[in-house]
């Protein structure tokens, strides 16, 4: 997973992964924030469980 500002080049250079868009504020300095987008994009479908750190987590009996 990488989360990236939202250009027409990030758009472009991860086209093949599933993406989505989220708002963001950016804050620097102490000064006011400016709301933008942020893209996250993902290396698996948004239908599958990815593995995470340790593998697949069985559930407790």
């Amino acid at each position: 997973m990488v989360s990236l500002n939202d250009h027409p080049e990030i758009r472009r250079v991860f086209a093949g992964f599933h993406i989505e868009s989220v708002p963001i504020q950016y804050t620097v300095g102490g000064a006011k924030g400016v709301e933008r987008r942020e893209r996250i994009t993902f290396s698996w479908g948004d239908s599958a469980e990815p593995v995470g750190l340790f593998g697949r987590v069985q559930p407790a009996r």
